[in-house]
């Protein structure tokens, strides 16, 4: 299949770096050459420019040479494994630095790595992209085993030639782009890891909010969780849940911290109105309640049951779903296949995670504190992304 050149931007790497990727050796996981690749991008990004984004520090700061021996531990007794061959990554438009992340897996699973990035301008993407570069031209011999480009979604036809030349597809950015990639067949052999539409949930225990003496804290962590991307991350919550004593009161200060925030964000009209938008379809299906608020940065919708359902009708850009619960079982209904994350504060990790292996909903790959739900790992959704973009040397 000839390569359609023209209707690709090169960010990193050519067209002859593409075509030589199949014939590229694959990498051990955890290489040296992939970790000192790493580091030397780390160390790329400590410029004042980029650590201002905290999602590119977020990201220098985890790729840290400690960091990732610190992630390669996790996998010393995996036995002799090597990367698939060549990883394409397909990314969201919408979170500008998972494609880093994604690429990253890719590269310490032993990959040779194609990666569509944002359609979206993002300057985080811009900086990413130009240390990319300069620790390519520190690294040379890291050239074959990394391409980052760009291109229409339209263009059917980039998709299935990088489809048809990669050992694993990893698509991220929801239903509707997984069918769309699934249009672009891929090798026999070749392994397609999915990260279709999910959605998160928060569970807070009132008293443990009533206690704090960290309310600021409190308020920003969920800030981070949620307004930071906009809630377009899977992971970011779009249902509270209160437990516990005082719920009320809880609620009444634990708002009134957040919307001390608001300064921070920008709210679109077009958001707006998306906002009241899904408040009505889910009125129009369901018993729910709009709390009265001063403005537009907080929309609480409060739910009198929850159901499998509920979450077909969350929407973005500060857009949450209430519920009072009088034991944590009542979130059962909504830990279905599409819950992804269950952030918790005030409760005990390894009770909820005794809770999940009891009662085994389809749902809940996660269980991450407050102001943690971004933070990027080697298993998400519920897959081992060095497992998986790796192939197991057995020996008889």
């Amino acid at each position: 299949m000839p390569q359609p050149i023209d209707e690709i931007l090169y960010v990193a790497g050519n067209p002859q770096t593409v075509r030589d990727m199949p014939k590229v050796p694959a990498l051990a996981p955890f290489s040296a050459q992939a970790v000192d690749f790493l580091h030397g991008l780390s160390q790329r990004l400590q410029t004042p420019e980029a650590r201002a984004f905290s999602d590119v520090a977020t990201f220098a700061f985890w790729c840290r040479k400690a960091s990732l021996m610190r992630e390669k531990a996790k996998y010393d007794n995996a036995g002799p494994r090597l990367g698939l061959g060549v990883a394409f990554h397909s990314t969201p438009s919408n979170v500008p630095v998972n494609f880093a992340f994604s690429f990253a897996a890719g590269l310490l699973a032993g990959n040779a790595n194609i990666v569509r990035l944002p359609g979206r301008d993002f300057k985080q993407v811009d900086l990413i992209g130009q240390a990319v570069n300069e620790t390519l031209e520190a690294r040379p011999e890291m050239k074959p085993y990394v391409v980052m480009v760009k291109y229409e979604s339209a263009a059917k036809g980039v998709s299935d030639y990088f489809s048809a030349i990669c050992d694993a597809r990893l698509v991220w950015g929801g239903d509707m782009t997984v069918a769309r990639m699934r249009q672009s067949p891929l090798p026999p052999r070749a392994r397609e890891i999915n990260f279709a539409d999910r959605y998160s949930i928060l569970v807070l225990q009132s008293e443990a909010v009533l206690q704090t003496d960290s309310l600021d804290r409190l308020a920003r962590d969920f800030y981070n969780d949620t307004y930071f991307s906009d809630q377009n991350a899977c992971s970011s919550p779009s249902l509270l849940v209160w437990l516990g004593q005082g719920k009320q009161k809880a609620k009444e200060i634990f708002w009134n911290a957040v919307a001390k925030l608001k300064d921070r964000y920008s709210l679109a009209p077009v958001q707006a109105v998306a906002k009241l938008k899904a408040f009505y379809l889910a009125s129009a299906a369901r018993p729910v309640r709009l709390v009265p608020s001063e403005d537009n940065f907080i929309t609480r919708v409060a739910v009198e049951a929850l159901d499998d359902a509920l979450l077909d009708f969350k929407e973005h850009s500060g857009f949450f779903f209430e519920y009072e619960a009088d034991d944590i079982s009542e979130i059962l209904p909504v830990c279905t296949g599409k819950c992804q994350t269950l952030t918790y504060y005030g409760l005990d990790k390894h009770e909820i995670g005794d809770f999940i292996m009891r009662h085994a909903p389809r749902g809940v790959d996660r269980l991450v504190p407050l102001g943690q739900s971004l933070n990027f790992s080697l298993i998400w959704d519920g897959y081992d992304l060095i497992a998986g973009l790796s192939r197991v040397i057995g020996a008889s």
